[in-house]
């Protein structure tokens, strides 16, 4: 007597699609659960794009969740109805092999998968273009502060050009009041190459592109340090380009700018190492006020000391990294365009000394 027919067991090949798809939805709820857990820490610890703290990474990150939520319910749908014709629709043991009946010329089937991801794409762009526009065309109010930004490879560069003041890699805005807004507008140049200026929790993404000038503005809303990054390859040391913004109270961005104001501290107990920075290569990139110093291929030091970083960020600022950077740059960021100084270590130490007066 013939036993009835066994159902197969559920093809290998469909079981690690399943397993693949479980593992990659996994990572994805426990990496959004980690940033949504990071979002309580301070911002000297991580820069946490579900955490806005500006008007336009607000709009941004409103209309990323939107999109989230968009693609999330194609994903379900799509998934549910894989799910449920592999497992009604599998090879059974009492299969014959024949075709299923097919489906020509059906005209609501060809409406629906049709007009609905039409309707879905519309949507998106219409909400895409309304954030665009509220950002881009945003007017500047007269209190607004003006800063260019010119990226250079590896590092920044920051004018306030009616403020007067010259600075790199730290970039210090004025915390803005929504009952008194004080945005910070910025003019994005290259020197070189592109670069792709961003600080996620205060605004998009905006390149610095050769010949071209582009515009961005922030308008954060919390004082505190935070974090960006070049987000566009720019040679060895794209990586490395790293940028700090410290949101100021109205007072300690007044008392900033008026320290940045002054002219280079003159101490005569440093006359040797001021000496050969002017003697040296130093001369030729880098610029101090108050000096001969006037160079542009490089950061301006006339208060290098006020900077908690080195090297775009590469490095704090310390003794130690401050003579390894001019002794061996290749040391703290392989690939830089800083050259070694070659200096014996007495004049080594004497141009340490002086460049820690720069205050």
């Amino acid at each position: 007597m013939s036993r009835p027919a066994e159902r197969k067991a559920f093809p290998a090949g469909a079981r690690r699609m399943f397993l693949g798809l479980g593992v990659m939805l996994a990572s994805s709820l426990l990496a959004a659960a980690g940033l949504y857990a990071d979002s309580s820490a301070s911002p000297r610890q991580v820069s946490n794009i579900f955490k806005p703290l500006s008007t336009p990474a607000g709009e941004i990150h409103r209309l990323s969740l939107f999109v989230l939520g968009v693609t999330g319910a194609i994903f379900v749908v799509v998934f549910s109805l894989l799910v449920y014709a592999v497992v009604k629709f599998r090879k059974r043991g009492d299969d014959d092999g024949s075709e299923p009946p097919q489906v020509y010329g059906s005209n609501s089937l060809e409406l629906a998968w049709t007009v609905i991801p039409g309707l879905i794409v519309l949507v998106l762009f219409l909400a895409t273009a309304r954030v665009i526009h509220a950002i881009q065309d945003a007017p500047q109010p007269p209190s607004a502060v003006e800063v260019t930004v010119i990226g250079h490879q590896f590092w920044w560069e920051f004018r306030y050009p009616a403020l007067g003041v010259v600075t790199a890699n730290e970039l210090h805005v004025p915390v803005s009041d929504p009952a008194h807004p004080r945005p910070t507008y910025l003019t994005l140049l290259s020197a070189d190459t592109d670069h792709s200026f961003w600080v996620p929790q205060l605004n998009g993404k905006t390149d610095l592109i050769p010949n071209r000038v582009n515009h961005m503005w922030m308008d954060p809303y919390q004082t505190g340090m935070f974090l960006g990054q070049c987000a566009q390859y720019c040679g060895t040391q794209h990586a490395k380009m790293l940028l700090r913004v410290y949101v100021d109270s109205p007072e300690e961005f007044d008392r900033w700018v008026e320290r940045e104001k002054k002219p280079a501290q003159m101490n005569d107990a440093v006359s040797a190492g001021r000496r050969i920075f002017e003697t040296t290569a130093c001369l030729n990139c880098h610029a101090v006020s108050g000096t001969v110093a006037n160079g542009l291929f490089g950061p301006d030091l006339t208060h290098l000391m006020s900077r908690e970083t080195l090297a775009s960020g590469a490095a704090l600022n310390t003794h130690a990294n401050l003579r390894l950077w001019i002794h061996d740059p290749e040391a703290l960021k392989p690939g830089s365009l800083m050259p070694a100084m070659n200096l014996n270590d007495q004049d080594l130490d004497a141009l340490v000394a002086y460049l820690e007066t720069l205050k």
